[in-house]
């Protein structure tokens, strides 16, 4: 148990996981942003109410970015390989049983094992610990939080009320709520927003608790709820989430050029996740004050879409093709690839497999869309060790040790360069398509850009009437 005031200590394989863990983080996103750490109270005992977009990456991310340990509830069912079971017991995990779960010997069968898993957070609540919960109870794939499970207030008064009644325990608990917002779940390269929210007091719920409990620990949910949904770019309805999606593609990358242009901001100054949730915002308040405006933009959306996919043409292309002058692009990108060439098939050459066995994995063996990420980056994890230490071994086999360390050195360079170059090519190959259909079809392409630019104009008015009607908010 640690000393009062001083956080638990990891453990040598907690650590080890933790470094594991924020390698591959840095490998697979591009950033990831943390918003208030300092929430998280450095010693006592704290409950994490936290999103569940992205399965195992949720826990991976959390775990990553927090100095103290995390003891995180877990389905009952990833406990069933008996090595499994005992690495995620090393690492502090508390399982959590289901009605559906098999029952135990002596008879106890799914949610009433879970008095087993309740006094495992009191313990570990009672040392001090942090434990980190997913109240909606399952990972899932919609932009917003889910009606969330009592779970975590039960656990909040049972303890308070606890501590109550026993002198020798003076922390209270903190209960912070946490949200988890990705820009590209299933990609290499998006950005990841890891947010923690102002705690939640639980003395206002623990007076009513001992007299009406059902009451209290619904308010308590409601409130953790709230918090949750406070800290997530989240949409209120599931139909209006193609709407936003569309709209931040089509036109984030406008307010990014603004900004740098109005502002002088350099692109890494642009924090891009807050204009995504800007967008949100303003597409919550026209819904509910002109939905007509809305299902206008909307059909003219689909419209310019239905276009692309007709010419199989990016909007990137489109895009590219109204912002700079179309020889002097095409000329610039055709020298980039050239050069760039023998770097590419050089990180093909050595991380082609690393790169594309893991993706036929995911794509194989994922049922869920909210399991593909986890997946992949399972299999990266034996896959890219696997792959470049047998290319290493070849090449200090046959060339000597000198030899094998310059190569083992240039491989992650080499695959960085390779997948930048593969992105690059893409949008090339998008502009000249799009040149080829200037040429053949004129009026057809002449029709994409017209409609781009209308759109983008109804946007720009959109944002200059919203910024008119809510002062104090920003892009």
């Amino acid at each position: 148990m640690a000393a009062p005031g001083t956080p638990e200590r990891l453990g040598a394989l907690y650590a080890f996981v933790r470094l594991v863990g924020r390698f591959w983080i840095w490998f697979f996103f591009k950033t990831v942003d943390v918003r208030h750490p300092e929430r998280v109270p450095a010693t006592g005992p704290v409950l994490l109410c936290i999103n569940h977009p992205n399965n195992l990456i949720d826990s991976l991310l959390v775990g990553a970015v927090l100095s103290r340990k995390v003891h995180f509830l877990a389905t009952a069912s990833l406990f069933g390989q008996p090595l499994v079971s005992r690495f995620l017991l090393a690492c502090g995990a508390i399982p959590v049983y289901r009605k559906q779960d098999e029952p135990r010997a002596d008879g106890a069968a799914g949610a009433d094992r879970n008095i087993e898993a309740f006094a495992a957070c009191f313990h570990t609540l009672g040392e001090g610990g942090l434990i980190g919960i997913y109240p909606e109870g399952t990972t899932h794939a919609e932009p917003r939080v889910q009606r969330i499970k009592t779970g975590a207030a039960r656990i909040a008064l049972e303890r308070e009320g606890r501590r109550a009644g026993d002198q020798t325990r003076p922390q209270p608990l903190a209960v912070v709520p946490v949200g988890l917002t990705f820009e590209a779940r299933k990609s290499f390269g998006g950005r990841v927003l890891v947010s923690f929210g102002e705690p939640i007091p639980v003395a206002p719920y623990l007076e009513h608790y001992a007299d009406d409990p059902a009451k209290a620990v619904d308010a308590l949910t409601t409130a953790i709820q709230w918090g949750m949904e406070s800290q997530v770019i989240s949409v209120k309805r599931i139909d209006s989430a193609a709407l936003i999606r569309a709209v931040d593609d089509l036109y984030r990358g406008e307010l990014v050029r603004e900004l740098q242009a109005e502002r002088g901001l350099s692109t890494g100054q642009i924090d891009t996740l807050r204009l995504s949730r800007a967008i949100v915002d303003a597409a919550h308040f026209f819904e509910e004050r002109d939905p007509e405006r809305v299902e206008r933009l909307w059909q003219r959306i689909q419209g310019y879409r239905a276009i692309l996919a007709v010419y199989r043409i990016r909007d990137e292309a489109v895009r590219s093709r109204l912002r700079r002058p179309e020889r002097a692009g095409l000329l610039r990108r055709g020298g980039q690839a050239s050069v760039g060439l023998p770097f590419f098939a050089y990180g093909v050459l050595v991380s082609g497999l690393p790169y594309f066995v893991p993706r036929l994995i995911a794509r194989r063996m994922s049922r869920k869309e909210t399991d593909y990420a986890t997946t992949r980056l399972l299999a990266s994890v034996i896959a890219v060790p696997l792959f470049w230490g047998a290319e290493t071994w070849l090449v200090w086999r046959f060339l000597g040790a000198a030899w094998a360390l310059a190569f083992a050195l240039s491989l992650p360079l080499g695959s960085l360069a390779a997948y930048r170059y593969l992105g690059g090519v893409g949008r090339l190959r998008g502009e000249l398509r799009l040149g080829a259909l200037a040429l053949t079809r004129r009026q057809a392409a002449s029709r994409l850009l017209a409609a781009r630019q209308e759109i983008i104009a109804e946007l720009e008015q959109a944002k200059n009437d919203y910024l008119a009607a809510t002062t104090g908010s920003s892009f």
